[in-house]
């Protein structure tokens, strides 16, 4: 169980040493290609020291990956914009803890997400309101200055499901996120249209665990799986606290997670039965 820039180090590391492994190169003779001391290369591969973003690039070059997607995600992993792509939430450096700017940068790069919720709707299918009020009563004495600027990049955030290709989104709601009022009535209200309106796209799927299920699996509390695009080795386990995040990546741990998430979704609702259920939420509140 690691911080997230521990964990990126590593899986980062561990991708590249299976490249090299492809490249039928062993760790000194990549060393030599690019003019470096094969201890340069161990550091990197075991995650023990960072690495810049241009010497993934080289490693990359010389193990000749060609892959646009998966060099732009390994150079991501490093610290780089990649390919074209800009770190937009560097703006909010001034507001954003370090570890929801880690979230947001793997979430940016991310194919599928699985999420559980037992409280709030997820960041991605908040309103503006409903992110106000959230935002609010989770940071306790914001300044309006501070609360516009969190909200904004909650907003923003929610582009990965409109990026091409998409963010595979897969939300399992428990019924309390639903009957929870947020913001007050009205709000509420609007909330529970944009998760109808949501549940329609193609890359969403939603389903509600309702209270009638009882006692389940997630009881334990909340947690997101993130999953990249051509490799599973970088898959990762999101556990969020009130000060910090928490980040598994072991394959135990991403097995049970997962194992975990396929039973909620058996529990939960249809997601056309979950859009009905919604509905009626929506016409009593």
């Amino acid at each position: 169980m690691q911080h997230g820039p521990a964990v990126r180090r590593r899986k980062l590391g561990a991708e590249l040493r299976a490249l090299r492994a492809d490249a039928g190169l062993t760790s000194g003779e990549a060393a030599r290609l690019l003019g470096w001391h094969q201890s340069k290369v161990s550091r990197i591969e075991t995650g023990t020291s960072g690495v810049k973003p241009a010497d993934v690039s080289r490693l990359l070059d010389a193990y000749a990956v060609e892959d646009p997607e998966l060099r732009d995600l390994l150079v991501v992993l490093a610290g780089s914009e990649g390919n074209g792509r800009h770190h937009w939430w560097h703006a909010y450096r001034g507001v954003l803890p370090p570890t929801y700017r880690d979230f947001i940068s793997l979430e940016s790069q991310a194919s599928g997400m699985r999420t559980l919720e037992t409280s709030v709707v997820p960041g991605l299918l908040q309103t503006p309101e409903y992110a106000r009020a959230v935002t609010q009563a989770a940071v306790d004495g914001l300044e309006d200055g501070k609360l516009d600027a969190l909200v904004e990049v909650r907003l923003a955030r929610q582009d990965v499901l409109r990026s091409n290709p998409p963010l595979e989104l897969s939300a399992v709601l428990d019924e309390a996120v639903l009957r929870r009022e947020v913001g007050g009535p009205e709000v509420m209200a609007r909330q529970l249209e944009r998760l109808r309106e949501a549940a329609t796209l193609p890359q969403v799927r939603l389903q509600v665990l309702p209270f009638a299920a009882g006692a389940h699996i997630g009881v334990t509390g909340p947690f997101v799986i993130f999953s990249f695009p051509n490799t599973t080795d970088l898959d990762v386990v999101v556990l969020d606290h009130l000060t910090s995040s928490l980040y598994l990546e072991r394959k135990e741990d991403l097995q049970a997670y997962s194992e975990a998430f396929n039973a909620l979704q058996i529990h939960a609702l249809s997601p056309e039965d979950s859009l009905d259920y919604i509905a009626v939420i929506g016409d009593g509140a």
